[in-house]
Protein backbone atom coordinates (compact mmCIF):
# COMPACT_ATOMS: atom_id res chain seq x y z
CA UNK A 1 0.00 0.00 0.00
CA UNK A 2 1.48 3.20 -0.92
CA UNK A 3 1.13 6.14 1.15
CA UNK A 4 0.99 9.51 -0.68
CA UNK A 5 2.27 12.98 0.20
CA UNK A 6 2.57 16.37 -1.19
CA UNK A 7 5.66 18.15 -0.26
CA UNK A 8 4.66 21.37 -1.86
CA UNK A 9 1.95 21.37 0.32
CA UNK A 10 2.16 19.68 3.88
CA UNK A 11 2.19 21.42 6.49
CA UNK A 12 4.26 18.80 7.97
CA UNK A 13 6.96 18.97 5.91
CA UNK A 14 7.48 22.93 6.27
CA UNK A 15 7.87 22.61 9.83
CA UNK A 16 10.24 19.66 9.63
CA UNK A 17 12.13 21.66 7.44
CA UNK A 18 12.08 24.48 9.48
CA UNK A 19 13.07 22.72 12.68
CA UNK A 20 16.95 23.05 11.80
CA UNK A 21 19.16 25.77 10.82
CA UNK A 22 22.70 25.31 9.72
CA UNK A 23 24.78 28.44 10.17
CA UNK A 24 28.26 29.65 10.15
CA UNK A 25 30.11 32.14 12.01
CA UNK A 26 33.43 34.62 10.35
CA UNK A 27 34.88 37.40 10.72
CA UNK A 28 38.95 38.84 11.01
CA UNK A 29 40.78 37.10 13.94
CA UNK A 30 39.77 38.45 17.70
CA UNK A 31 36.73 40.16 16.15
CA UNK A 32 35.39 37.81 19.25
CA UNK A 33 33.80 34.74 17.16
CA UNK A 34 34.34 32.02 19.35
CA UNK A 35 33.18 33.82 22.25
CA UNK A 36 29.83 34.88 20.52
CA UNK A 37 29.58 30.88 19.31
CA UNK A 38 30.59 30.50 23.59
CA UNK A 39 27.98 33.04 24.78
CA UNK A 40 24.94 31.60 22.54
CA UNK A 41 25.49 28.07 24.23
CA UNK A 42 25.95 29.24 27.48
CA UNK A 43 22.87 31.89 27.17
CA UNK A 44 20.65 29.16 25.41
CA UNK A 45 21.83 26.64 28.60
CA UNK A 46 23.10 24.25 25.84
CA UNK A 47 26.31 23.61 27.59
CA UNK A 48 26.40 20.55 29.93
CA UNK A 49 27.87 21.17 33.82
CA UNK A 50 31.14 19.47 33.13
CA UNK A 51 32.11 21.46 30.64
CA UNK A 52 31.19 24.45 32.25
CA UNK A 53 33.59 23.84 35.33
CA UNK A 54 36.87 22.47 32.56
CA UNK A 55 35.74 26.14 31.22
CA UNK A 56 36.08 27.77 34.38
CA UNK A 57 38.79 25.85 35.21
CA UNK A 58 40.89 26.59 32.04
CA UNK A 59 40.26 30.07 32.78
CA UNK A 60 41.44 30.39 36.35
CA UNK A 61 44.65 28.45 35.23
CA UNK A 62 45.29 31.34 32.68
CA UNK A 63 44.66 33.77 35.55
CA UNK A 64 40.92 34.96 34.26
CA UNK A 65 38.20 35.46 36.87
CA UNK A 66 35.71 34.79 35.02
CA UNK A 67 34.70 31.69 32.12
CA UNK A 68 36.43 32.04 28.79
CA UNK A 69 33.35 31.57 26.69
CA UNK A 70 35.38 30.84 23.49
CA UNK A 71 37.00 27.78 25.25
CA UNK A 72 33.94 26.10 24.60
CA UNK A 73 34.66 26.42 20.61
CA UNK A 74 38.73 26.33 20.85
CA UNK A 75 38.55 22.41 21.47
CA UNK A 76 42.07 22.12 19.19
CA UNK A 77 45.20 22.37 21.80
CA UNK A 78 47.09 24.61 19.82
CA UNK A 79 43.85 26.97 19.51
CA UNK A 80 43.40 27.19 23.15
CA UNK A 81 47.65 27.96 23.74
CA UNK A 82 47.37 30.60 20.95
CA UNK A 83 43.93 32.06 21.18
CA UNK A 84 42.83 31.83 17.72
CA UNK A 85 40.55 28.97 15.94
CA UNK A 86 42.21 27.21 13.42
CA UNK A 87 39.53 24.15 12.39
CA UNK A 88 36.10 24.36 11.53
CA UNK A 89 34.42 23.79 14.85
CA UNK A 90 31.15 22.47 14.56
CA UNK A 91 28.51 22.85 17.41
CA UNK A 92 25.04 21.18 17.73
CA UNK A 93 22.41 22.53 19.70
CA UNK A 94 18.58 23.71 20.85
CA UNK A 95 16.18 25.91 21.89
CA UNK A 96 12.45 25.11 21.92
CA UNK A 97 11.56 26.83 18.88
CA UNK A 98 14.78 24.84 16.32
CA UNK A 99 17.47 22.44 16.09
CA UNK A 100 20.67 24.05 15.26
CA UNK A 101 23.90 22.40 13.01
CA UNK A 102 26.90 25.70 13.72
CA UNK A 103 30.13 25.79 12.11
CA UNK A 104 32.47 28.06 14.08
CA UNK A 105 35.00 29.18 11.51
CA UNK A 106 38.69 30.65 11.73
CA UNK A 107 39.59 34.43 11.19
CA UNK A 108 42.83 34.19 10.34
CA UNK A 109 43.92 34.74 6.38
CA UNK A 110 45.12 31.32 5.71
CA UNK A 111 42.34 29.39 7.22
CA UNK A 112 40.20 31.35 5.00
CA UNK A 113 39.47 28.36 3.14
CA UNK A 114 38.30 26.87 5.89
CA UNK A 115 34.96 29.26 5.82
CA UNK A 116 34.51 27.57 2.34
CA UNK A 117 33.85 23.70 3.91
CA UNK A 118 31.77 25.68 7.34
CA UNK A 119 29.34 27.66 4.36
CA UNK A 120 29.10 25.28 1.52
CA UNK A 121 26.07 23.64 3.48
CA UNK A 122 24.84 26.87 5.72
CA UNK A 123 21.78 28.79 5.23
CA UNK A 124 22.86 31.62 6.96
CA UNK A 125 26.27 33.34 7.69
CA UNK A 126 26.71 35.88 10.94
CA UNK A 127 29.75 37.84 9.60
CA UNK A 128 31.69 39.53 12.79
CA UNK A 129 33.31 43.19 12.60
CA UNK A 130 34.91 44.39 15.60
CA UNK A 131 32.99 47.82 16.30
CA UNK A 132 36.64 49.57 16.63
CA UNK A 133 37.82 48.48 13.96
CA UNK A 134 34.93 47.89 10.77
CA UNK A 135 35.26 46.85 8.10
CA UNK A 136 38.44 45.04 7.10
CA UNK A 137 39.70 43.37 4.08
CA UNK A 138 38.89 40.00 5.74
CA UNK A 139 35.26 41.09 6.33
CA UNK A 140 35.11 41.92 2.43
CA UNK A 141 36.72 38.30 1.55
CA UNK A 142 33.88 36.49 3.99
CA UNK A 143 31.07 38.41 2.88
CA UNK A 144 32.59 37.31 -0.99
CA UNK A 145 32.43 33.71 -0.08
CA UNK A 146 29.51 33.92 1.54
CA UNK A 147 28.20 35.68 -1.94
CA UNK A 148 29.56 32.84 -3.73
CA UNK A 149 28.61 29.74 -1.94
CA UNK A 150 25.22 31.26 -2.42
CA UNK A 151 24.56 31.82 1.16
CA UNK A 152 20.45 33.43 1.37
CA UNK A 153 20.95 35.41 4.29
CA UNK A 154 23.81 37.03 5.94
CA UNK A 155 24.23 38.61 9.44
CA UNK A 156 26.32 41.61 10.62
CA UNK A 157 27.11 40.70 14.01
CA UNK A 158 29.25 44.44 15.02
CA UNK A 159 30.48 43.25 17.95
CA UNK A 160 32.73 44.93 21.08
CA UNK A 161 29.65 47.64 21.39
CA UNK A 162 30.81 47.75 24.75
CA UNK A 163 34.57 48.95 23.71
CA UNK A 164 33.24 51.95 21.94
CA UNK A 165 30.57 53.31 24.52
CA UNK A 166 27.35 51.40 22.62
CA UNK A 167 27.69 54.67 20.14
CA UNK A 168 24.72 53.66 17.87
CA UNK A 169 26.64 55.99 15.18
CA UNK A 170 29.68 53.93 15.47
CA UNK A 171 27.26 50.80 14.24
CA UNK A 172 25.57 53.03 11.70
CA UNK A 173 28.38 53.72 9.58
CA UNK A 174 29.89 50.15 9.98
CA UNK A 175 26.48 48.63 9.11
CA UNK A 176 25.72 51.01 6.04
CA UNK A 177 28.99 50.11 4.43
CA UNK A 178 28.89 46.31 4.64
CA UNK A 179 25.36 46.27 3.46
CA UNK A 180 26.35 48.29 0.41
CA UNK A 181 29.15 45.82 -0.37
CA UNK A 182 27.06 42.72 0.46
CA UNK A 183 24.57 43.86 -2.05
CA UNK A 184 26.57 45.33 -4.19
CA UNK A 185 28.23 41.44 -4.45
CA UNK A 186 24.31 39.63 -4.86
CA UNK A 187 23.81 39.08 -1.00
CA UNK A 188 20.29 38.70 -1.15
CA UNK A 189 19.63 39.64 2.31
CA UNK A 190 21.73 41.37 5.31
CA UNK A 191 20.68 41.89 8.96
CA UNK A 192 22.73 44.19 11.25
CA UNK A 193 22.71 43.83 14.78
CA UNK A 194 25.18 45.31 17.47
CA UNK A 195 26.33 42.89 20.16
CA UNK A 196 28.63 42.42 23.19
CA UNK A 197 29.74 38.67 22.98
CA UNK A 198 31.75 39.11 26.26
CA UNK A 199 28.96 40.97 27.66
CA UNK A 200 26.07 39.15 26.15
CA UNK A 201 24.37 42.72 24.98
CA UNK A 202 22.17 41.30 22.25
CA UNK A 203 23.28 37.71 21.86
CA UNK A 204 20.28 36.12 23.72
CA UNK A 205 18.73 38.60 25.71
CA UNK A 206 18.19 42.32 24.32
CA UNK A 207 20.74 44.90 25.67
CA UNK A 208 19.71 47.56 28.32
CA UNK A 209 22.57 49.67 26.96
CA UNK A 210 21.68 50.07 23.62
CA UNK A 211 17.77 51.11 23.81
CA UNK A 212 18.18 52.75 20.08
CA UNK A 213 18.16 49.54 18.66
CA UNK A 214 14.62 47.74 18.12
CA UNK A 215 15.57 44.76 16.09
CA UNK A 216 15.75 41.07 17.48
CA UNK A 217 18.77 39.76 19.29
CA UNK A 218 21.08 36.90 17.60
CA UNK A 219 19.10 34.11 18.93
CA UNK A 220 16.19 35.67 18.19
CA UNK A 221 16.73 35.88 14.63
CA UNK A 222 18.38 32.55 13.62
CA UNK A 223 15.04 31.12 15.38
CA UNK A 224 12.71 32.90 13.10
CA UNK A 225 14.69 33.23 9.94
CA UNK A 226 12.45 31.51 7.38
CA UNK A 227 14.40 28.79 6.04
CA UNK A 228 11.54 26.57 4.14
CA UNK A 229 11.91 25.99 0.64
CA UNK A 230 9.07 23.83 -1.16
CA UNK A 231 10.85 21.32 -2.72
CA UNK A 232 8.80 20.86 -5.97
CA UNK A 233 10.34 24.47 -7.47
CA UNK A 234 13.57 22.74 -7.91
CA UNK A 235 14.29 20.50 -10.47
CA UNK A 236 14.44 16.85 -9.18
CA UNK A 237 17.92 15.26 -8.95
CA UNK A 238 19.20 11.75 -7.97
CA UNK A 239 22.74 10.85 -7.52
CA UNK A 240 22.63 7.27 -7.28
CA UNK A 241 25.36 5.87 -4.55
CA UNK A 242 25.07 2.16 -4.91
CA UNK A 243 22.57 -0.10 -6.59
CA UNK A 244 20.55 -2.96 -4.41
CA UNK A 245 20.46 -6.05 -6.68
CA UNK A 246 19.62 -8.82 -3.59
CA UNK A 247 19.05 -12.03 -6.14
CA UNK A 248 17.31 -13.48 -3.38
CA UNK A 249 14.15 -16.20 -3.46
CA UNK A 250 11.91 -13.52 -2.35
CA UNK A 251 13.71 -10.71 -4.80
CA UNK A 252 14.75 -12.65 -7.26
CA UNK A 253 14.59 -9.39 -9.93
CA UNK A 254 14.50 -6.37 -7.35
CA UNK A 255 17.32 -3.93 -9.08
CA UNK A 256 17.01 -0.66 -6.83
CA UNK A 257 19.04 2.78 -6.74
CA UNK A 258 20.05 3.75 -3.80
CA UNK A 259 21.19 7.52 -2.39
CA UNK A 260 20.08 10.80 -1.36
CA UNK A 261 17.98 12.92 -3.31
CA UNK A 262 20.07 15.93 -3.58
CA UNK A 263 17.17 18.66 -4.89
CA UNK A 264 13.98 18.60 -5.96
CA UNK A 265 10.94 15.73 -6.19
CA UNK A 266 10.91 12.44 -7.28
CA UNK A 267 7.11 10.88 -8.07
CA UNK A 268 6.27 7.27 -9.27
CA UNK A 269 5.35 7.66 -12.86
CA UNK A 270 7.45 10.68 -14.05
CA UNK A 271 9.26 9.81 -16.86
CA UNK A 272 13.00 10.17 -16.03
CA UNK A 273 16.69 10.19 -17.88
CA UNK A 274 19.57 8.49 -16.65
CA UNK A 275 23.07 10.83 -17.35
CA UNK A 276 25.37 10.85 -18.33
CA UNK A 277 23.77 8.05 -20.95
CA UNK A 278 20.95 9.53 -21.94
CA UNK A 279 18.95 6.59 -21.52
CA UNK A 280 15.20 7.13 -20.55
CA UNK A 281 12.52 5.30 -18.40
CA UNK A 282 9.60 5.46 -15.78
CA UNK A 283 9.95 5.18 -12.11
CA UNK A 284 8.06 2.54 -10.84
CA UNK A 285 8.29 2.76 -7.53
CA UNK A 286 10.36 4.77 -4.74
CA UNK A 287 11.02 2.81 -1.20
CA UNK A 288 11.79 4.81 1.84
CA UNK A 289 12.21 3.72 5.35
CA UNK A 290 10.96 0.35 4.67
CA UNK A 291 8.05 1.34 2.42
CA UNK A 292 6.83 2.22 -0.79
CA UNK A 293 5.64 5.71 -1.35
CA UNK A 294 4.16 7.78 -3.91
CA UNK A 295 6.44 10.41 -3.95
CA UNK A 296 10.21 11.42 -2.02
CA UNK A 297 11.81 14.67 -1.88
CA UNK A 298 15.63 16.10 -1.13
CA UNK A 299 17.08 15.46 0.84
CA UNK A 300 15.45 12.32 1.71
CA UNK A 301 17.57 8.97 1.56
CA UNK A 302 15.77 6.31 -0.89
CA UNK A 303 15.91 3.71 -3.44
CA UNK A 304 14.38 4.51 -6.42
CA UNK A 305 12.86 1.58 -9.05
CA UNK A 306 12.37 1.97 -12.67
CA UNK A 307 10.38 0.33 -15.24
CA UNK A 308 13.10 -0.76 -17.89
CA UNK A 309 16.26 -2.87 -17.16
CA UNK A 310 19.10 -0.44 -17.78
CA UNK A 311 21.99 0.17 -17.38
CA UNK A 312 23.00 2.51 -14.10
CA UNK A 313 25.82 2.59 -11.57
CA UNK A 314 26.88 4.22 -9.26
CA UNK A 315 27.86 8.26 -9.89
CA UNK A 316 24.69 7.92 -12.09
CA UNK A 317 22.14 10.86 -12.17
CA UNK A 318 18.80 9.95 -12.68
CA UNK A 319 16.36 13.59 -13.40
CA UNK A 320 13.11 14.04 -14.13
CA UNK A 321 13.82 14.11 -18.53
CA UNK A 322 11.55 17.88 -18.67
CA UNK A 323 14.30 19.15 -16.63
CA UNK A 324 17.39 16.79 -16.94
CA UNK A 325 20.76 18.76 -16.79
CA UNK A 326 22.53 19.29 -19.69
CA UNK A 327 25.82 16.49 -20.37
CA UNK A 328 29.41 18.36 -20.79
CA UNK A 329 33.31 17.97 -20.96
CA UNK A 330 34.47 21.55 -20.45
CA UNK A 331 33.30 23.27 -17.38
CA UNK A 332 33.61 26.86 -16.52
CA UNK A 333 33.19 28.03 -12.99
CA UNK A 334 34.16 29.96 -9.97
CA UNK A 335 36.52 28.39 -7.46
CA UNK A 336 38.25 28.98 -4.02
CA UNK A 337 41.33 27.70 -4.23
CA UNK A 338 42.16 25.54 -0.83
CA UNK A 339 45.58 23.61 -1.06
CA UNK A 340 48.84 25.09 -0.43
CA UNK A 341 50.39 23.61 -3.68
CA UNK A 342 49.16 26.55 -6.31
CA UNK A 343 46.61 25.70 -9.32
CA UNK A 344 48.11 25.81 -12.81
CA UNK A 345 47.16 25.59 -16.06
CA UNK A 346 47.57 22.00 -17.68
CA UNK A 347 47.15 20.39 -14.09
CA UNK A 348 46.09 16.80 -14.12
CA UNK A 349 43.47 16.45 -11.45
CA UNK A 350 40.35 14.40 -10.52
CA UNK A 351 36.73 16.20 -10.55
CA UNK A 352 34.71 14.82 -7.87
CA UNK A 353 30.65 15.67 -8.61
CA UNK A 354 27.79 14.19 -6.25
CA UNK A 355 28.87 10.27 -6.30
CA UNK A 356 31.11 10.59 -9.26
CA UNK A 357 34.92 11.01 -9.82
CA UNK A 358 36.44 11.27 -13.11
CA UNK A 359 40.05 12.34 -14.45
CA UNK A 360 40.08 15.94 -16.00
CA UNK A 361 42.82 18.66 -16.41
CA UNK A 362 42.43 22.11 -15.86
CA UNK A 363 42.68 24.19 -19.70
CA UNK A 364 42.83 27.92 -18.79
CA UNK A 365 42.86 29.94 -15.42
CA UNK A 366 41.15 33.41 -17.22
CA UNK A 367 41.13 35.42 -13.85
CA UNK A 368 41.11 35.97 -10.01
CA UNK A 369 39.16 38.31 -8.23
CA UNK A 370 40.44 41.27 -6.49
CA UNK A 371 38.90 41.82 -3.24
CA UNK A 372 39.65 44.89 -2.21
CA UNK A 373 37.38 46.65 -5.04
CA UNK A 374 36.10 43.30 -6.98
CA UNK A 375 38.20 43.74 -10.22
CA UNK A 376 39.02 40.82 -12.07
CA UNK A 377 42.66 40.09 -12.23
CA UNK A 378 43.27 38.56 -16.18
CA UNK A 379 45.12 35.87 -16.57
CA UNK A 380 46.67 35.01 -13.08
CA UNK A 381 48.69 31.67 -14.58
CA UNK A 382 47.88 30.36 -11.06
CA UNK A 383 45.64 30.19 -8.14
CA UNK A 384 47.57 30.61 -4.64
CA UNK A 385 45.96 29.39 -1.21
CA UNK A 386 42.70 31.28 -0.79
CA UNK A 387 42.71 32.56 -4.01
CA UNK A 388 39.19 33.22 -5.61
CA UNK A 389 38.72 32.49 -9.10
CA UNK A 390 37.48 31.61 -12.73
CA UNK A 391 38.80 28.18 -14.45
CA UNK A 392 37.86 26.23 -17.38
CA UNK A 393 38.35 22.48 -16.79
CA UNK A 394 38.10 19.36 -19.32
CA UNK A 395 36.96 16.29 -18.18
CA UNK A 396 37.83 12.83 -18.98
CA UNK A 397 33.39 12.16 -19.37
CA UNK A 398 30.79 13.82 -19.61
CA UNK A 399 28.91 15.19 -16.51
CA UNK A 400 25.26 16.71 -15.75
CA UNK A 401 26.33 19.74 -13.61
CA UNK A 402 23.54 22.32 -13.52
CA UNK A 403 24.60 26.17 -12.40
CA UNK A 404 25.63 26.61 -9.24
CA UNK A 405 22.74 29.29 -8.59
CA UNK A 406 20.48 26.58 -9.41
CA UNK A 407 21.43 24.17 -7.64
CA UNK A 408 24.35 24.07 -4.42
CA UNK A 409 24.83 20.28 -4.43
CA UNK A 410 24.39 19.75 -8.04
CA UNK A 411 26.31 22.45 -9.17
CA UNK A 412 29.27 22.32 -7.24
CA UNK A 413 32.38 19.73 -7.29
CA UNK A 414 36.04 19.60 -5.93
CA UNK A 415 39.26 18.82 -7.91
CA UNK A 416 41.71 16.48 -5.75
CA UNK A 417 45.10 15.48 -6.21
CA UNK A 418 44.68 12.27 -8.08
CA UNK A 419 48.77 11.28 -6.28
CA UNK A 420 47.56 11.64 -2.71
CA UNK A 421 43.91 12.27 -2.61
CA UNK A 422 44.29 15.67 -1.29
CA UNK A 423 41.50 18.65 -1.79
CA UNK A 424 42.58 21.24 -4.40
CA UNK A 425 40.18 23.57 -5.22
CA UNK A 426 35.99 23.88 -4.20
CA UNK A 427 34.33 24.72 -7.65
CA UNK A 428 30.87 26.53 -8.26
CA UNK A 429 29.48 25.51 -11.59
CA UNK A 430 27.63 27.93 -14.18
CA UNK A 431 26.43 31.26 -14.58
CA UNK A 432 26.06 34.79 -12.76
CA UNK A 433 28.15 35.35 -10.10
CA UNK A 434 28.92 38.88 -11.06
CA UNK A 435 26.79 40.85 -13.05
CA UNK A 436 26.69 42.96 -10.12
CA UNK A 437 30.05 42.80 -9.01
CA UNK A 438 32.01 43.39 -12.14
CA UNK A 439 29.37 46.75 -12.31
CA UNK A 440 30.53 47.60 -8.80
CA UNK A 441 34.08 47.75 -10.00
CA UNK A 442 33.32 49.79 -12.91
CA UNK A 443 32.81 47.33 -15.84
CA UNK A 444 30.62 46.27 -18.27
CA UNK A 445 29.60 42.70 -16.87
CA UNK A 446 28.70 41.04 -20.10
CA UNK A 447 32.04 40.80 -21.03
CA UNK A 448 34.11 36.95 -21.15
CA UNK A 449 35.88 38.49 -17.60
CA UNK A 450 32.79 38.74 -15.72
CA UNK A 451 32.61 36.41 -12.89
CA UNK A 452 30.31 32.89 -12.87
CA UNK A 453 29.09 30.24 -10.63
Amino acid sequence: MSTTTNPGAGDAVEAGAASLLRFATAGSVDDGKSTLVGRLLHDSKSVLADQLEAVERASLGRGQETPDLALLTDGLRAEREQGITIDVAYRYFATPRRRFILADTPGHVQYTRNMVTGASTAELAVVLVDARNGVVEQTRRHAAVAALLRVPHVVLAVNKMDLVDYAEPVFAAIAEEFTRYAASLGVPEITAIPISALAGDNVVSPSANMDWYGGPTVLEHLETVSVVADPSNDPGRFPVQYVIRPQTAEHPDYRGYAGQIASGVLRVGDAVTVLPSGRTSTIEAIDALGRSVDAAWAPQSVTVRLADDLDVSRGDLIAPTATAPAVSQDIEATICHVADRPLTVGQRVLLKHATRTVKAIVKDIPSRLTLDDLSPHPEPGELAANDIGRIVVRTAEPLPLDAYADSRRTGSFLLIDPADGTTLTAGMAGHAFAQAAAEAAGADGGDDEGWDF
